[in-house]
């Protein structure tokens, strides 16, 4: 059973005063006390109550229209989701509509139910969500998640093979004769960035190399997250070489915090992202990556949606897609070891490009 609507009576409790008060507060009645009003006003706003109420209420209108709630619109990954939903569209009787925001990704779980909500009533006829801030999504209404949040076991989500994908990967870096692979994390809360992870990790269990808590830099799929991870990792006494990034975007960042340093990528660090975003081909180097079906999985995701619209029970509740390895430039067997004041010189060089950034 899906999650339902939030209830007056809960919004109650979370706020500690009475339904009465609550039902005074949504009709702007003037007898309440100011702090009493403001502090109601903020539990129906995390909880999305008042949008809940219309979606009980108009439910049965049917809207043709297919709601999108995606923090982060400016992400190529996020821009082909949204190009897929489109041209999965193209052959139903829907219109889109996107909601977003300039808020970083996952750092706003309030706002993402508040506007779950508020698009899953009487404006949509369902919603997907793209990679949520939470996994406490108030609405009972159709409702298909890509890129899901941990403990969303019972909402229908699509993804892609994100362990395994990630194990080929560094499995390819292993049979390139790397030993030592650093690994630049992606958001923490969301499935397919614990998946990677441990694709990382089984990749290192099987080619027998001890996983080193210092070669894993925690992230959150953005350039700079992934600039920040190979600062560090590159100024390591014993860096890496060569990075699995959990997406194109930290790569980038990885690619060019290594150049930024004086450092050539492959020559001196191999990388290896995750996505296959348009612009990875035409990244100096080309980028070396994981291809997620992205436009497949806004396509099954549509489908899903459609289905719960309609009334009809899916085949199945989670889909995964597979994905395929894209061997491009970024990668080469390691250089032989450098003699010390090579070294040297080189953390120097990484040291002085961090002061002068």
């Amino acid at each position: 059973m899906l999650p339902t609507n939030i209830t007056i009576r809960e919004v109650a409790k979370a706020a500690g005063v009475s339904v009465s008060t609550v039902s005074r507060v949504l009709n702007d009645k003037e007898d309440v006390a100011p702090a009493t009003y403001a502090r109601v006003r903020q539990v129906i706003e995390e909880l999305g109550y008042m949008s809940s109420l219309a979606a009980q209420s108009m439910r049965s209108h049917k809207t043709h229209v297919i709601g999108v709630l995606i923090t982060d619109l400016s992400a190529s990954f996020s821009l082909e989701i949204v190009r897929g939903l489109g041209l999965a569209l193209q052959a139903l009787d829907y219109d889109l509509i996107i909601y977003s925001s300039g808020r970083m990704p996952g750092s706003d779980a309030a706002w993402a139910r508040k506007h779950i909500i508020r698009l899953n009533s009487s404006i949509t006829d369902g919603l997907i969500v793209i990679a949520p801030a939470t996994a406490n999504l108030p609405t009972g209404g159709p409702l298909v998640v890509i890129d899901p949040h941990e403990g969303m076991e019972l909402w229908p989500s699509v993804l892609s093979a994100n362990r395994a994908a990630a194990q080929e990967a560094v499995a390819y870096l292993v049979a390139l004769g790397h030993r030592r692979i650093g690994f630049a994390g992606g958001r923490d809360g969301l499935v397919s960035a614990g998946q990677r992870r441990l694709g990382y990790l089984d990749a290192l269990a099987a080619a027998e190399i001890t996983p080193e808590a210092e070669l894993i830099v925690a992230g959150d799929y953005s350039y700079d997250a992934g600039f920040a991870a190979a600062q560090r990792l590159l100024t390591l006494a014993a860096p890496p070489t060569a990075v699995f990034a959990a997406n194109d975007l930290a790569a980038k960042g990885v690619m060019d915090a290594a150049h930024r340093a004086g450092m050539s990528v492959p020559d001196d660090l191999s990388v290896v992202g995750f996505d296959d975003i348009p612009e990875a081909a035409h990244f100096s180097p080309r980028l070396t990556t994981v291809a997620q079906p992205i436009h497949e999985m806004a396509s099954v995701a549509t489908t899903m949606l459609v289905d719960l619209i309609r009334g009809r029970s899916l085949p199945t509740l989670h889909v995964e897609l597979p994905t395929r390895l894209v061997k491009r430039d970024s990668c080469r067997s390691p250089a032989p070891k450098l003699a010390a004041p090579q070294q040297d010189r080189s953390h120097r060089s990484f040291a002085r490009a961090r002061s002068e950034s």
